[in-house]
């Protein structure tokens, strides 16, 4: 029996399967990340709903795992070298899931390192740029009479669309093959065009070619799937 209670994250959370990979997250787009993920790669995990309405990301249980206090997070009592290793960071998660399945990350060097290169794009600017569009159109910022801040996150998230669909003419996805690069972009383009009812507002019909594979990546049974964990 694998034995997790060295780690106080369990005591808030209790692992009923121990041997299976713990995830803890909510389904935002940084949290399905990492259940589309496991989804994808059919790995075994045990998911745990980290509920912002009670803080419990500011826990002190939660924080011992993920020291920015953010979700989303894994606990693999199987890690390198047989060991549990605790991780945080949704990129680094993926990567990580990536090369322990030998799924979803050529192995081919030019390949691999152009599929981390839209990781990051993906970690340094579509995240954070639609996030504030979220901000300043959906959420408390909407009451702002200034719309300013909106406006320059609207117009860098329509730079960052457009660098998309240039990318995308012409493929299928955002390297040669189905990725961790695509699994990281396409629920934050989701999210921006349905939960932040930014459609209108980015001119998301413009932008035929990410419109193509958002369609695509939302068929997939592993995504359908990923988009409603933890429920």
């Amino acid at each position: 029996m694998i034995d997790l209670s060295a780690f106080p994250i369990t005591r808030k959370w209790p692992a009923k399967h121990p041997e299976r990979l713990q995830l803890y997250s909510l389904p935002t787009p940084n949290g399905v990340k990492v259940s589309i993920m496991l989804e994808e790669i059919g790995l075994a995990y045990e998911p745990h709903k980290i509920s912002f309405d009670n803080d419990d990301q500011l826990s002190a249980e939660f924080i011992s795992l993920s020291a920015n206090n953010k979700i989303p997070a894994i606990l693999d009592p199987d890690g390198p070298g047989g060991k549990p290793l605790p991780l945080f960071e949704s990129g680094a998660i993926l990567q990580y899931l990536a090369e322990k399945s030998g799924q979803l990350l050529s192995q081919d060097p030019a390949t691999r390192y152009q599929t981390i290169q839209w990781l990051m794009f993906q970690m340094g600017g579509i995240g954070p740029m639609f996030g504030q569009v979220g901000f300043f159109h959906f959420f408390a910022g909407k009451e702002y009479e200034d719309k300013r801040p909106r406006d320059r996150y609207v117009n860098e998230s329509k730079r960052l669309l457009g660098v998309l669909d240039r990318h995308l003419k012409g493929r299928a996805w955002m390297v040669d093959e189905y990725s961790i690069a695509d699994i990281a972009i396409f629920p934050w383009v989701r999210n921006l065009v349905e939960r932040y009812n930014a459609r209108e507002l980015v001119g998301f019909d413009e932008y035929k070619e990410v419109q193509r594979v958002l369609a695509v990546f939302l068929e997939r049974p592993a995504v359908q799937r990923g988009l409603k964990v933890p429920g």
